[in-house]
């Protein structure tokens, strides 16, 4: 297929950006997005342009370092997809298919499709870790766990840190990320000597990093890749009003 990409380019954080129209032929509709880009990037290499600048990794949809927006969507059209598995079989001959950045406030530019995520470190830093003696691993069932419990905190566990909820948020919140990893923690038994202070700090350290306020309105969880529930944003608010009574 013959296709054209608006792509957002900025040459670095202090320079202004705009939208450069590309042209892509004879793309197979089995490539990926990210491989379609690296065909285009191979034909501006060529023609002694700067190639596009976007993060990737594993490109298996597991680290979440493909970041970038697509026709408007988080990752693009397909539900609990990362960029990295997106094909071009979603896409039609002739599409004009437009690639920006993670827009936020807490993810500034740093090139091209590349965003600062830094503040999601801080967020982990301030208080996603538990207590644990040192020494050898304990047997696996030393602990029981309910199956419930375990069941709630895997699911909460996949987060991958993408930042797609950001992305999508009209108020650039971070609050699924947040409730993700606070309760994927706070649900299992090795995460309650913590489970007060982290809830505390975890979200101080949101508002510092600039992220929004969390109005419900649910995007986040529609463009996340890995589904992660809106319910997980009520339980943290319940943990944090507990933690504020405990503290006093």
């Amino acid at each position: 297929m013959d296709i054209k990409v608006r792509v957002w380019r900025q040459p670095s954080a202090d320079e202004a950006g705009k939208m450069v129209t590309y042209g892509v032929k004879d793309i197979s509709p089995d490539a990926s997005f990210l491989e379609m880009l690296d065909v285009l990037n191979e034909s501006l290499i060529l023609e002694g342009d700067d190639p596009i600048a976007f993060d990737h990794d594993c490109r298996e949809g597991i680290c979440g370092a493909c970041s970038m927006v697509i026709d408007g969507v988080a990752h693009g059209p397909e539900k609990a997809t990362t960029t990295c598995q997106l094909h071009m079989r979603h896409f039609s001959d002739g599409d004009v298919i437009d690639v920006e950045p993670w827009r936020a406030a807490a993810f500034p530019v740093i090139k091209d499709l590349v965003v600062d995520r830094t503040a999601f470190d801080k967020i982990i830093q301030a208080g996603g870790y538990i207590t644990a003696p040192t020494g050898t691993a304990p047997d696996a069932h030393a602990t029981p766990v309910p199956k419930k419990d375990a069941d709630l905190a895997f699911e909460a566990a996949t987060c991958i840190g993408c930042g797609a909820c950001v992305a999508a948020c009209p108020n650039g919140s971070s609050m699924l990320f947040t409730a993700a990893k606070v309760a994927h923690l706070g649900l299992m038994p090795q995460g309650q000597p913590e489970r007060d202070t982290r809830v505390i700090d975890m979200l101080q350290a949101q508002d510092d990093a600039g992220f929004g306020g969390c109005t419900n309105m649910g995007e986040c969880s529609q463009v996340c890749p890995k589904g992660i529930p809106l319910h997980l944003i009520g339980r943290l608010n319940s943990d944090y009003r507990k933690a504020l009574r405990n503290s006093n």
